[in-house]
């Protein structure tokens, strides 16, 4: 058992180095705790991600596209994307605790990870990915109502997000714009499903890290129009009623919990 938790260390030992070792002298990082080095990487990683995403992101679709995908008086001012860049970067260092943690709990073996495919086979690591998948949504769907539907977890926490409740103030960077505890506890699920399924420790890495490109693509007021997604057009609805569309990635919780509005059908309803 100790000679396959070294499988987990020597994976994040190389994300170490190769993360921490790009950008920074190993005189710096090099004597830090290896949960430490794991923080800081995920740090250095996750506004690397943030930063990058978003402003490829926002210079597509408000200068390239400019009037293809948003109307002119629909693009967010700096200002409010700054302030959306502010909250995130303030969240941030608390956010990259969580898979920090979770590495340090798979490392030590208290969860069902495993270190490569071939120890289960395809067949079984799609499966269990799809599980995995389905309690994530499902923890989502019910942590992300619960910000609302209690009013102390609203008021202290969720409404640092929910500020941003129209088109001209919502923008790629207010993917990651919470309140850090916010942040975390939608997080959670994605380190619960650990202990419920088996999951290829990679897969769930890069999972985590998805989030941040995926928080940034439903807040861009783009719909994409592709089923089952959950994407842009219903998460606008859900800033702007404040009482649909509380799904991830996709819109079945909604529609199994009666909490669906389609943006198609509200488009129809304005003409």
């Amino acid at each position: 058992m100790e000679d396959y938790l070294k499988l987990f260390v020597e994976e994040t030992s190389f994300y170490n180095r190769l993360v921490l070792g790009t950008f920074l002298p190993e005189s710096w990082w090099g004597p830090l705790p290896h949960m430490l080095q794991g923080w800081l990487r995920n740090y250095i990683g996750g506004v690397l991600l943030y930063f990058i995403s978003g402003f490829l992101w926002c210079f597509y679709i408000y200068h390239l596209k400019r009037n293809v995908y948003i109307p002119k008086d629909a693009i967010p001012s700096k200002q409010a994307m700054l302030l959306q860049i502010s909250v995130a970067m303030k969240a941030m260092p608390w956010y990259c605790a969580l898979p920090s943690l979770s590495e340090y709990m798979i490392e030590n073996g208290w969860t069902k990870c495993f270190a490569r495919i071939s120890d289960v086979g395809w067949p079984t690591y799609i499966i269990n990915a799809a599980i995995y998948l389905v309690i994530v949504e499902f923890g989502i769907y019910w942590m992300h109502k619960l910000l609302h539907d209690i009013k102390p977890l609203y008021k202290y926490l969720h409404a640092t997000h929910h500020i941003y409740n129209k088109q001209n103030t919502l923008s790629p960077f207010a993917g990651l714009a919470f309140h850090p505890l916010d942040g975390i506890l939608q997080a959670v699920p994605h380190v619960v499903a650990l202990f419920l399924v088996p999951m290829h420790f990679t897969t769930h890495i890069a999972l985590i890290f998805v989030e941040a490109l995926w928080t940034a693509n439903i807040h861009d007021c783009i719909h994409g129009k592709v089923w089952p997604v959950m994407g842009a057009g219903y998460h606008t609805i859900h800033h702007t009623t404040y009482r649909h569309n509380y799904g991830h990635y996709t819109i079945w919780m909604d529609w199994m919990f009666g909490t669906l509005r389609d943006p198609v059908e509200e488009d129809a309803k304005k003409m």
